[in-house]
């Protein structure tokens, strides 16, 4: 199966489905990874003044992720960080139909529309608009994922809610993911933080234990077609 792993910024893909990006690739699926965002700059008054080398270093740190987990391509668009709202619509669904068009996936894997953090909702609309299922469109399957310290931190207040209904196993790909999130250990916080190890741990054996695994990743289906 060819899938498309959509990510806002450099380290959601890993947040929200490192361990079944691991997954995938053992069952010999071929994972393609596209970040919306350069990351970070936002943490500066303006654009302009955050270091060209964190942006350089988020960027290294997304194809070192990708390499440890095997992942077939890792592409950067390099959109303003949380900013996304300041930029025409049509033009980050374009750059997305772009990308789906030249990888084919069957299934792809997005941000969920209810985060508290703008770039996923926007990142969320926009897949959704070029996944949208037209005669010849590739995309059989689309699910949200969850990205600890923005999904829960809406506190069910914008629509839609994360309500998972598809649940995957990562009990033997939850260490590969932990080693892949380290590649981003600047974005790492220490516990109680969502973010740290101990609770991203936490997240997925609470997930796991709700539907009898060890460890599991949650997803919310927006679509699945069935031919």
């Amino acid at each position: 199966m060819n899938i498309l792993v959509i990510a806002a910024h450099p380290d959601d893909e890993v947040l929200g489905c490192g361990g079944t990006i691991a997954r995938h690739i053992k069952n010999g699926d071929t994972v393609h990874v596209c970040i919306l965002g350069e990351g970070a700059t936002s943490r500066f008054d303006r654009r302009e003044d955050a270091p060209p080398q964190l942006v350089d270093f988020l960027a290294a740190a997304s194809h070192k992720a990708a390499k440890l987990l095997s992942i077939t391509s890792v592409q950067g668009l390099k959109l303003p960080d949380q900013r996304f709202d300041t930029l025409p619509f049509l033009n980050i669904v374009k750059l997305l139909t772009n990308v789906i068009e030249e990888k084919q996936p069957e299934m792809v894997y997005t941000q969920h529309g209810g985060d508290l953090n703008l770039d996923h909702v926007v990142t969320f609309r926009a897949t959704l608009t070029a996944c949208r299922p037209l005669q010849g469109c590739s995309v059989q399957t689309l699910y949200a994922y969850e990205v600890p310290s923005s999904t829960e931190y809406a506190f069910g207040k914008f629509s839609p809610v994360f309500q998972p209904d598809t649940f995957v196993d990562i009990s033997t790909f939850l260490d590969v993911k932990i080693a892949a999130m380290q590649c981003y250990a600047p974005e790492m916080r220490p516990f109680p933080h969502p973010r740290s190890e101990h609770a991203l741990r936490s997240i997925a054996t609470r997930w796991g234990s709700q539907v009898g695994l060890t460890a599991a990743e949650a997803f919310q289906t927006i679509f699945r077609i069935c031919s």
